[in-house]
């Protein structure tokens, strides 16, 4: 039984040698070896050792990895959560609510197991987070992304990046730690995982569900889900106790006229057309339909218009100003879907803003000066989402949003670092009669 030769190509593992054929791997006939993507490699190479044969491991680039050892304190649940990924062959996914320490798990790996390590998250902020955190222990670090183009044995990078450069990546690194790793099934950046040979893998993310079901492919790409703990499990004694409230609002008579007569269109265009929506899907191809059809398309926008009004209804401005007094003293974070919101209430109540726009130095400075208690407030739309270290508030306003499931959790995440006596409260305000009430109930079901 002749020696196998492993090699590694552009995203690609190259088998080269009299081995018995693999479903997953087409033979090349000019190169006279077989060729697979690269997330194959581990499970190629443990086969083919199994069954006696002599592999020369060239696929793998061998790089030194400097050791670490951190200070974190690993909490019993976050210390269940390595030991279940441990067993599941150094794969799977971590499924932890905001502000639980998903990250302080993938640490402790990354130290533990000392080999070449490619970390993945979706922003920047993220990224520097990942960095200086990793630094702090004595970790050398190189970054991926925001114009560096450093590439080490430990390097944290961006989604972005990292799918720009996948095949120059996939044969350098053993463990790959993706940060909010329900980004990384979309098509775009799925490759970062079939593109490399790492044989160890772990995700993190507060909810791994994907709209569009992609998050199927996650035990493939990563691993299973190995561990997961809820708000509520935690609450109490690891994050803080919360509470949540609907406050339901009227339209003006303006808004309710201009809304009706807007969903009028909508309503009145899916029935010409017998259109029933039961799930997102199919609201998805209505979606795409309107892309050949005018007249669903116009519908589509009074839908959009409709839930504008809504969402930045007049009288939420009254309701948001009565909650501010009410939790006069408490640090509160007011979410909205809409930048135009953001400025109105920035305007009015005098309380500084966060959005998209916003330049990072003073994204920076406004949350510093709210993590010391300068700013009791502040206004943001989707922006604080995902991705930025927000300092601890304890109310929460949700003005307007999506039905997702994750941005819910992601804002209620905002609220529940732990401290003495402290009860969170998430408030939604919410435009009765109209699309938001079914919108906010879709997101709450967090179970």
């Amino acid at each position: 039984m002749g020696a196998v030769i492993l090699k590694y190509s552009h995203g690609m593992l190259i088998i080269k040698g009299e081995v018995p054929p693999f479903a997953f791997a087409k033979y090349d006939q000019k190169t006279q070896a077989f060729r697979c993507e690269a997330i194959y490699y581990r499970s190629v190479k443990e086969t083919l050792e199994a069954k006696g044969f002599e592999v020369l491991d060239e696929a793998l680039e061998r790089q030194s990895f400097k050791s670490f050892t951190h200070t974190i304190k690993l909490r019993e649940y976050q210390e269940e959560a390595y030991t279940r990924w441990i067993s599941a062959g150094k794969r799977g996914v971590i499924v932890f609510p905001t502000g639980a320490g998903k990250t302080a798990v993938a640490i402790h790996a990354i130290s533990e197991l000392s080999k070449p390590t490619l970390v993945v998250a979706p922003t920047l902020d993220l990224v520097s987070q990942w960095e200086g955190l990793l630094k702090s222990f004595g970790a050398e670090v190189s970054v991926l992304g925001g114009g560096r183009k450093e590439v080490g044995s430990l390097t944290v990078t961006t989604y972005d990046s990292a799918s720009i450069h996948y095949e120059e990546l996939g044969n350098k690194f053993e463990l790959l730690v993706f940060d909010e790793v329900h980004h990384l099934p979309a098509p775009v950046f799925s490759r970062i995982a079939l593109g490399s040979l790492a044989p160890y893998r772990m995700g993190l993310t507060a909810t791994p569900e994907r709209e569009d079901g992609l998050h199927s492919l996650l035990p493939f790409l990563v691993g299973p889900v190995v561990h997961s703990a809820s708000h509520e499990e935690l609450a109490g004694k690891y994050l803080s106790e919360y509470e949540t409230e609907v406050v339901k609002v009227k339209l003006s008579q303006k808004e309710r006229e201009q809304y009706d007569a807007l969903m009028e269109v909508y309503r009145s265009t899916l029935k010409k057309y017998n259109i029933r929506l039961r799930s997102p899907a199919e609201f998805q191809r209505l979606v795409v339909l309107s892309g050949t059809n005018r007249e669903i398309r116009k519908a589509l926008l009074a839908r959009t218009e409709a839930q504008k009004i809504a969402f930045n209804a007049s009288g939420k401005i009254e309701v948001l100003r009565a909650l501010l007094e009410r939790f006069r003293g408490e640090k509160v974070i007011v979410f909205t879907q809409f930048n135009e919101l953001v400025e109105r209430i920035s305007r009015e109540f005098l309380i500084p803003s966060i959005t998209h726009s916003t330049p990072k130095d003073e994204r920076e400075e406004i949350l510093r000066r709210f993590k010391e208690g300068v700013y009791r407030c502040i206004v943001t739309s989707k922006v604080l989402d995902e991705g930025v270290d927000v300092p601890d508030a304890s109310v929460g306003i949700i003005l307007s949003g999506t039905g997702s499931k994750r941005e819910y959790v992601q804002r209620l995440g905002r609220l529940l670092r732990k401290k003495d006596g402290k009860v969170a409260r998430l408030i939604e305000v919410v435009s009765s009669g109209t699309l938001e009430v079914s919108t906010a109930s879709r997101r709450r079901r967090v179970g």
